[in-house]
Parts: structure tokens; sequence; C-alpha cells
């Protein structure tokens, strides 16, 4: 019994593979058809049905690709040449899935046409070649990010160090080189130290360097451009202007608070206490202390010859506060929750200047990056 279920199950796993070459041929997906036939075929090179399905779907798919390089050769689009190459190269793949398999290359006779495929890749890449050297000739920053994309359509088809070079020579030319010139506090403040502006700078670098997303935009520090003997498209200046560190500011408000308590008690016997209530009072005075501390930085950006290409401001804003309460009068009138804002001590501990200023270089470059992205997004 159990051999008649092996039995079953191979017939069943062997009608399943004539069946799935026979539907993809009959679906038209030829070369699906030919993939699953050589490797049946591989297994059981007298099958003649699948020999003769494999040879029958092997020559739609050569006419289907012919035909459609006659059509193409007709026509005068520029892209024809890469239709073709893609035509050729679905050919070759016919090919090669057949050659792979030593046993069925002599039941299937099949044309190689890897000389074809090369033939227009380097067509191809001379058509990409001509546009990229067309519009180097025009000689805009925008012709030669077209012609750096051009070259590296190419590279695609022809992998030759020339072509690389005159692509490097294509970004260079496209490339827009802008010197940032190191930060400086002219307004005086001696709020922010030397490190912290450095690190400001440095941290003003990195975005400058990794968050772009544009690969034609490129940022120099002074010393990049003396080491490289690069001369600059633009000259970026940034200038810490108006800082001001605020003073504690106090709000006050009061408000009267009561409450019935228990002021006598009248003990008669022990088992008989009579209580006289009264009203008692309280005032208390709360604090909101606030420290509101602003600072701004300001940008230019010139041309080689200083003409103004942009101008902005970028504000950062620190904000601290605590509130304290005292009372006067009855203890016995305050609420738990007053208790508990009279409990806050009036020792707090305000952010120290290098805190604040840190902040507010924080929000300043949030503010600078994100409207340096959206302006040189457009190079």
């Amino acid at each position: 019994m159990t051999k008649l279920y092996l039995l079953l199950f191979a017939a069943s796993i062997f009608f399943a593979g004539c069946k799935t070459v026979s539907k993809s041929y009959n679906k038209g997906d030829y070369a699906d058809a030919v993939e699953l036939g050589v490797k049946k075929l591989q297994k059981d090179p007298s099958d003649a049905e699948t020999k003769d399905l494999v040879k029958s779907a092997y020559t739609f798919a050569v006419n289907q690709h012919e035909d459609a390089i006659r059509n193409l050769s007709n026509s005068k689009n520029d892209n024809r040449y890469e239709a073709i190459l893609r035509e050729y190269s679905r050919l070759q793949d016919l090919y090669n899935t057949v050659h792979q398999y030593p046993a069925v290359v002599q039941l299937i006779p099949v044309t190689d046409y890897s000389e074809y495929v090369q033939t227009y890749r380097d067509k191809v890449a001379d058509l990409h070649l001509a546009n990229a050297e067309r519009w180097m000739e025009e000689g805009s920053k925008q012709a030669f990010k077209n012609a750096y994309n051009e070259y590296g359509y190419a590279l695609r088809y022809r992998d030759n160090m020339v072509i690389k070079v005159k692509r490097d020579e294509a970004y260079n030319a496209a490339l827009t080189k802008i010197l940032v010139v190191p930060i400086q506090n002219y307004a005086g403040y001696n709020y922010s130290s030397s490190y912290q502006l450095q690190q400001f700078q440095n941290d003003v670098m990195r975005t400058l360097a990794n968050n772009m997303n544009n690969d034609f935009v490129r940022f120099y520090s002074e010393w990049d451009l003396r080491n490289s003997n690069i001369e600059p498209d633009q000259v970026l200046e940034m200038n810490l202007g108006r800082i001001r560190i605020g003073q504690p500011y106090d709000q006050r408000t009061q408000r009267q608070v009561s409450k019935e308590v228990v002021v006598k008690e009248i003990v008669y016997k022990p088992d008989s206490v009579v209580k006289q209530y009264g009203t008692v009072k309280a005032t208390i005075t709360s604090t909101k202390r606030t420290l509101l501390s602003e600072g701004e930085l300001y940008l230019s950006l010139r041309d080689p010859k200083g003409r103004t290409l942009w101008n902005d401001r970028f504000n950062g804003q620190h904000k601290w506060q605590t509130e304290f309460a005292t009372y006067t009068g009855d203890e016995r009138a305050l609420s738990e929750s007053d208790k508990t804002l009279l409990n806050k001590s009036t020792n707090y501990n305000a952010p120290r200047e290098e805190e604040i200023m840190e902040e507010l270089y924080r929000q300043i470059q949030s503010d600078l990056s994100y409207r340096l992205r959206n302006y040189f997004s457009r190079f």
C-alpha cells in the first residue's frame, strides 16, 4: 500500500509538471514554458510531448522578439536602441536557459544572440556619450548635471575608465561649491563660550555635509578650500545676532481660603462631648517665576562678486518656569493641595547660562537645517 501511495504521489508530481509547462505555453508565457520544459527534459530527454512544447514555445518567443526588433529598427525614437537591446537580451536569456542543461542542447536548436547584445550595448553607450558631449558643450550648471547623468547611463553599458573620468569632470563642473565662513559673535555677548560656538559650527557643518538631499551642492570650510585649491561659487556667512539671557520675572497672585473647623470642645462626661465650630481663614500668595531667553542667527549667502543671493534670520527661545507660595493666617484653612504648593522650596535651581545657550543653539540649528535643505534642494 505504501508503494502504491509513493507511485501515485510521483505520478501527481509528473502530471503537475506537464500541466505547468502547458499552462505557461497556453498563456503565451513562452519564456517560462521554455525554462520549465528544459528542466523537465534534463531529467527525461525522451519526453517527446515536452520536447515539442519547448520547441514551439522557443519558436514563438523568438518570432515575437524579432518582430519587435524589426518594428523598433524602423522607429526614429532616440530610445529605440535601448528597447532593441532589451529584446536581444531576452533572446539571449532563452539561449542561456537551454545551454545551462547539457542534455537538452542537442534536442532544442537555439541561436546565440550575444554578438547582437554587445552591438546594441555599444550603440546605447554611444548614444548616451553623444548626449553627454552635447550637454558639456552647453556649459551651464544644469547642462553639466545632465552630462553627468548621461555618462552614468553610458557606464551601465560600457565600463570604461575614460568614461568614468569624463563623468567625474562633468560632476565637478556641475557642482555648486559653497564656502562656509566661520560663525562670528559680532554682537559681542559673552554668554556663549568659544567651545559652544565651535560645537555649534561643527553641528552646522555636519548638517550641510550629510542632510542637504542634493548631490550637486557641497560645502567647504576655509581650510578645505585652501588645501584643495578650489574657488567657491558662493559664500555662506552666519553671525550671531541679539542674544538675551532673561532675568527672573515674578507674577504674584493672592487668594483667600477658609474652612469650618472645631474651635472648642466641651466635655461634660466621657461619652458626652460638645464641639463648637468656627471659620478660620488664610491668605495664600502664589508666585510664578519665569525666565525667558532668546537668541538670533543671521545668514547671508553671496556670490563671489558680493551680490546677495539669500538673507535670512533664525530664532531660538528658552523658557523656564517655577511656582511656589507663602501664606498668612490660620494654617488650618489650607487644603492638601495648598500645602503641597507651600512645601515647594523657593530655593529653585534656575538653569545656568551654558544650559540656556545650549538650548538656544539647538533650536536655531534645527530651524537652520530645515531651511537650508529647502533652499539648496532647488540647486
